[in-house]
């Protein structure tokens, strides 16, 4: 038992070590202020979204972009709120430079989100999409950020930066714990030229890619995964032409999850996915369930005589030391070093958490936004 505890260490610390190696490979990118010349189409899918849609509307009125380069299209999700009533307000009140539209989404498939995007693609008036979510906020520089990007760059799929706002008490200090992990580990994959990882709530892609790659074919009986099967097929046919934009002008905000329950249901909806996933998509998710079952797994063999404390103690130190290195990196490229208060804590909270998340995936089905979706 205690060959397998250091094998599956040690799988897991060159897997950290590859990302954060590959973390420090992507390079940031600074502005230098050229002149825009990309015309985007940002989509933006909602449901039920009154709350939060205020927020990101004021973000998008104060967007630097030139307006007459961008069209902004939000695509209806059978929302039975205020949601609309909220956007046709703006509409009527905001700068009338800002060519804003709203349409139905027309369901054809097991995925809501990937319906409305393909819907509002199917309208777009320029070739290059850009997606987020309704209850994000847009920096100001958002879309410069890509047109740089695109003009000093051949690209055809850019993932962009992705955070929470919102960090008050130990849920949110956990969550923003984990996205920037997942940031961390999105980083590390691109700079070591295995991207596995990306968010729609800040990705941007040709229109020509994402019809040359038929879509979301192929995947639209998962719920989920809008950004990530689009990335692989991407990675596949244009891997060269697949980028990160490691700038601090891109990162989009969101809220994390009000309460543990529905924290729950977005990562079972996230997990739903992963059986899906490439091959090397699975082998990271193997590594880190293995990683993180292993830690309890340890546990109990410590407590039963099994195996001695000093192997336990070394694995503990081993994980706390590498997964703190790669969550660092990203607090600061992020400004968020403030999370590592409570990062003790929701080092020994996670694993029982995931392997929660992991078990429950498996048997049972999710609620998110007021509709249930089966195993």
């Amino acid at each position: 038992m205690t060959f397998i505890a250091v094998l599956i260490t040690f799988a897991y610390l060159i897997l950290i070590g590859f990302l954060i190696v590959g973390f420090d490979k992507v390079k940031l990118f600074n502005l230098k202020d050229i002149p825009a010349k990309t015309k985007f189409t940002v989509i933006v899918p909602f449901r039920n979204e009154a709350e939060p849609l205020p927020e990101l509307l004021k973000s998008i009125s104060e967007l630097n972009y030139p307006k007459e380069l961008f069209e902004i299209v939000f695509v209806d999700d059978e929302s039975e709120d205020e949601s609309v009533k909220v956007l046709d307000t703006f509409r009527i009140h905001q700068d009338t430079r800002t060519d804003i539209s709203i349409i139905k989404n027309k369901r054809t498939s097991n995925s809501p989100k990937k319906d409305a995007i393909t819907s509002a693609i199917s309208k777009a008036k320029h070739d290059w999409i850009v997606t987020t979510d309704a209850d994000c906020v847009l920096p100001k520089f958002w879309l410069d950020s890509f047109d740089e990007c695109i003009q000093r760059d051949d690209c055809e799929l850019i993932a962009g930066p992705l955070t929470y706002s919102k960090t008050n008490g130990f849920l949110e200090h956990f969550q923003l714990l984990d996205i920037l992990s997942l940031q961390g580990s999105t980083i590390g994959g691109f700079g070591m030229n295995r991207p596995f990882l990306c968010n729609g709530a800040n990705l941007a892609y040709k229109k020509t890619l994402f019809k040359n790659l038929n879509g979301f074919h192929g995947n639209s009986d998962i719920a989920s995964g809008d950004d990530i099967f689009l990335l692989e097929k991407a990675v596949v046919n244009y891997k060269s032409k697949v980028k990160y934009l490691k700038c601090e002008h891109a990162i989009v905000t969101t809220q994390p999850q009000p309460t543990w329950k529905s924290l729950k249901n977005q990562r079972v909806r996230w997990a739903a996915k992963t059986s899906a996933y490439n091959w090397f998509g699975k082998l990271v998710g193997i590594i880190v369930f293995l990683m993180n079952g292993g830690l309890m797994v340890f546990g109990l063999l410590w407590l039963a005589g099994i195996i001695k404390w000093q192997v336990l103690l070394y694995i503990l130190t081993i994980k706390f030391g590498i997964d703190v290195l790669l969550i660092y990196k990203a607090a600061t490229f992020f400004n968020q070093k403030e999370a590592l208060k409570s990062y003790l804590v929701s080092f020994f909270v996670y694993p029982l958490f995931s392997i929660y998340i992991v078990f429950i995936s498996v048997f049972k089905g999710y609620k998110w936004k007021d509709r249930a979706y089966s195993k």
